[in-house]
């Protein structure tokens, strides 16, 4: 009975290590497979540059992130995106609607803060001329840049003038040009082709400098600026519908064209890179009535 009692003590006694050893490897083993639970990282701003065929395009890519706002501004003079930078101090600055260089006037809409700052309908030059009478209900109602506030979430997108927000949403800022790029090409509904009169007022199928911005499926704004080459200026940009297939190799869904020729420009962390380049291989540094900024919050 003395051994049966003393080989129970020892098989009670190595079953208790065995099971305080399994804990114990069991406690080791869920704390190697279980990842800490790290915060995401958070997205950037991505510049890329790519040469194309008979063009640059400069390309920043602002992710649908809260920390950064992406909207227009307006100078009451004319000024350079270099200028605009030095009194918001923004991260990038592109140039954006179209404006009278003679009285220095927008002939876009520009809305600040759910306030119309800058409208058409108030530039006599653009109302008075005869040239331009039979387009004025085209040209009041194009395409625009604009940002939505839905509940506390801002939401971008790119809407004739005269369409109205989306249901629990209120316009907030908003700046005109056109035509809209994708998803299709209006340069007609929008007043800038009129084929029965040749009339043609961006030179769509030219090469030309050009600035757009778009929208991807997820939210990210995408800004170009597609510069001429210094080494052939007569023969190098973008044509409209160039432009277009352009943006939708970068994933755009929706996209708007903007100012260009002379008026392309893009500034981004304290670079400016110009589109136009004159006769002499050099860039033109035309200043623009409105921008729009990109800054953090």
């Amino acid at each position: 009975m003395r051994k049966i009692w003393l080989l129970g003590g020892v098989l009670i006694s190595l079953g208790m290590l065995l099971f305080v050893g399994g804990y114990g490897q069991s406690s080791l083993l869920m704390n190697a497979v279980v990842p800490s639970q790290k915060p995401p990282l958070p997205k950037k701003i991505r510049y890329e540059q790519r040469t194309l065929a008979q063009s640059i395009a400069h390309i920043l890519f602002i992710p649908s992130d809260r920390r950064f706002l992406v909207t227009p501004a307006i100078s009451e003079k004319v000024a350079t995106v270099e200028e605009f930078s030095q009194k918001y101090r923004a991260i990038a600055i592109l140039n954006a609607g179209f404006f009278d260089p003679v009285n220095q006037k927008s002939t876009s809409y520009i809305i600040l803060s759910g306030q119309i700052v800058a409208d058409p309908k108030q530039n006599e030059r653009l109302v008075n001329n005869p040239k331009l009478k039979p387009y004025l209900n085209q040209i009041f109602n194009r395409a625009e840049f604009r940002r939505y506030l839905c509940g506390q979430t801002s939401r971008y997108d790119i809407a004739l003038h005269n369409q109205s927000a989306p249901a629990g949403c209120q316009l907030i800022d908003a700046i005109g040009a056109g035509p809209s790029l994708l998803p299709k090409l209006t340069s007609v509904q929008e007043g800038f082709v009129d084929h029965n009169n040749r009339r043609d007022a961006l030179g769509s199928n030219q090469l030309n400098a050009r600035t757009a911005v778009g929208i991807t499926h997820d939210g990210t704004i995408v800004l170009v600026m597609v510069a001429q080459k210094p080494s052939a200026p007569a023969d190098s940009g973008i044509s409209l519908p160039a432009l277009a297939d352009f943006m939708k190799t970068l994933g755009v869904q929706k996209a708007m064209n903007l100012d260009g020729g002379s008026s392309s420009s893009l500034y981004y962390k304290g670079k400016t890179f110009y589109g136009k380049i004159n006769s002499q291989g050099n860039v033109v540094k035309r200043p623009v009535k409105s921008v729009l900024l990109v800054q953090e919050k």
